[in-house]
């Protein structure tokens, strides 16, 4: 970064000052880590000769304090893979329950955002399709940022809440589904085969929701479908039909980026005898219970918040935390 003529091209420039921040985010723990170790061992040879206690306790407060820091640097090293690092594109569709489902829909994006917000990630809508009564039917959010992806890469399935139907005169309970996708926002170095001629249908349309009129004025929303695996893409959120369709490719290509790594991830797992992650649309893997109790339950790594308001305003982190340990083989709540 130093050499001169280091900013003479932008682009590169910016994406090598983004990975030294990536590695110094990895590293400084490790060096952290290390630090603490060294400081244990001379606390330890300083307890055997403290006949007062004091060093004692304080060996005991360090020991605590670097139990924390290993946990998360356990935590990172489950984020390795290539994608993990990068930025994430969230969809939410409303699933089995009407007008309960879309607006639970609207409640999950609301969540997503809101933990987005939380940890300092920048967000972008990509595609809203609202309900007619209320909520949305659909919705594609951008979340931008270090991680984004690996962070949440567990939330992928279907989420289920209980409650008192606010749109029932009867006041009776209501299930209801939404199911939520994500797929990583890839740097333009990711090349995937694709013959946009052949293989994949553009389709053009007037933009709907939320946009108003200056939105709805001409046809720039863009529905990409690859044909040979049936993927659909849509992105109606700038008012360029460009931008849009450049936005709605590098998500076409993020989605068949996946569908291999996952294909791949599937033919390793089934020669060890594994199971499979839930897809997009697969089994229930959250319930949220609004009524009669009050709790959020993880089907996979049984985690339980007694506090589901505070889930549902973004406090997502003991759940993604749960799903990583149990990803590295030390579930929560078991040595």
């Amino acid at each position: 970064m130093a050499a001169s003529g280091f900013w003479d091209n932008p682009p590169k420039a910016q994406e090598l000052v983004d990975e030294l921040r990536r590695v110094t985010r990895e590293i400084k723990p490790l060096e952290n880590l290390q630090t603490a170790a060294d400081d244990l061992g001379v606390l330890l040879e300083f307890a055997a000769e403290d006949k007062t206690g004091d060093t004692v306790r304080e060996l005991t407060a360090a020991v605590e304090k670097t139990a924390l820091q290993l946990d998360a640097v356990e935590l990172q090293a489950m984020l390795s893979k290539p994608e993990d690092s990068c930025g994430a594109y969230l969809s939410v569709q409303a699933g089995e329950g009407g007008t309960d489902a879309s607006d639970w829909a609207s409640m999950l994006l609301r969540m997503y955002q809101r933990w987005a917000e939380d940890n300092g990630y920048q967000t972008e809508m990509l595609d809203l399709s609202e309900a007619e009564e209320a909520g949305i039917r659909s919705a594609a959010l951008a979340i931008r940022g270090d991680y984004a992806y690996g962070h949440l890469k567990g939330e992928v399935g279907v989420h289920r809440l209980i409650r008192i139907s606010p749109f029932d005169a009867a006041g009776r309970r209501q299930t209801s589904f939404a199911a939520i996708d994500l797929v990583p926002e890839l740097n333009d170095d990711v090349k995937i085969e694709i013959d946009w001629d052949k293989e994949v249908r553009e389709d053009v349309f007037r933009a709907s929701g939320a946009g108003g009129q200056k939105v709805n004025k001409t046809s720039s929303a863009i529905r990409l479908t690859h044909l040979p695996t049936n993927t659909v893409i849509q992105c109606q959120n700038e008012r360029s039909q460009h931008k849009n369709r450049a936005i709605a490719r590098k998500m076409l290509i993020a989605k068949l980026y996946q569908s291999e790594q996952e294909k791949r991830d599937a033919e390793l797992a089934a020669k060890r005898g594994e199971k499979t992650k839930i897809g997009f649309g697969g089994g229930t893997i959250r319930t949220y219970e609004l009524n009669p109790t009050q709790r959020v339950k993880d089907h996979r790594t049984l985690h339980v918040s007694n506090n589901p308001g505070r889930v549902l305003d973004g406090d997502l982190k003991p759940f993604l935390e749960a799903y990583l340990r149990e990803q590295i083989g030390k579930p929560e709540g078991k040595p």
